[in-house]
Formats: C-alpha cells, sequence, structure tokens
C-alpha cells in the first residue's frame, strides 16, 4: 500500500512516502508553510494526489517518552487530516529522527541551503521507514 509520512513543523513540514510493497521509504518534498489550515490544504493534496492508503504523522515524545504541546499538536494536525482526507492516520514516534537525519546528510557531505532545503523530508523518510519496520514483524 501507498503511505505518506510527514514530519510536521512549524516552518517547514516534510514527506516521505513508499512504494506499494512497503519496502522502501523515500523523501517526497517539503513545504513551507507557517500557516496551519494552508499547511493541512497542502498536505492533504499530496495525500490525494499520490493516492496515498494510510498516512503517518511523527509523534514528537520528549526523549523520557511524555508529551507536550508539539505532540498535541501533532494529533490534533493527524486528526483534521484524517478528516479532510479520509485517509486513516497512524502515529509514529519520531524521537531521534532530526538527530539521524542530520547525521544522514553529514555523512553525504551535504550542506548549506541544500541540507535546509532536505533535511525535514529525511526526517520524514527516517520516520516512514521507521514505521515500516515495526509492522514488518
Amino acid at each position: 500500500m501507498i503511505i505518506l509520512a510527514v514530519d510536521l513543523g512549524k516552518a517547514r513540514t516534510g514527506l516521505a512516502i513508499c512504494d506499494k510493497m512497503e519496502m522502501l521509504a523515500s523523501p517526497l518534498a517539503q513545504i513551507s508553510e507557517k500557516n496551519p489550515d494552508v499547511l493541512l490544504d497542502k498536505v492533504s493534496n499530496v495525500a490525494l494526489a499520490r493516492e496515498a492508503e494510510l498516512i503517518v504523522v511523527g509523534l514528537p515524545k520528549n526523549m523520557d517518552g511524555t508529551e507536550g504541546d508539539s505532540a498535541k499538536d501533532a494529533r490534533e494536525f493527524a486528526h483534521k487530516l484524517m478528516e479532510k482526507t479520509g485517509i486513516l492516520v497512524r502515529m509514529q514516534d519520531e524521537r531521534g529522527t532530526t538527530i539521524t537525519a542530520h547525521n544522514y546528510l553529514n555523512a553525504t557531505n551535504t550542506r548549506g541551503k541544500k541540507r535546509k532545503n532536505v533535511v525535514d523530508s529525511v526526517a520524514a523518510t527516517i520516520i516512514l521507514q521507521n514505521y515500516l519496520d515495526s509492522n514488518r514483524h
């Protein structure tokens, strides 16, 4: 099934998608949008255009496993996204994904503006790959 992942951010939101066989997550896009309603429309449009059958939204838990304001915002966004698209939305713990994304970009020597333009979609890819790996068993 086609799964779209969302790494929700205050200024930039990363998107990733997987193949129908659910083997490999790939970066899709980064949306620069601060208005939550406009962002909801943009992500919904991508999900519908890509014929996503499931959407995975990153859940930014604190390192001790508790949930703060960012997690609340992510859950609210996920709920609105499901209502708007009619597509099932699942939450995926995203602790450490941005750090991992930066490590990947360091390994590939991706710097400056190019790095800023891809880090969120790389983080979304990690969220999705973690979801795929955890549901493979």
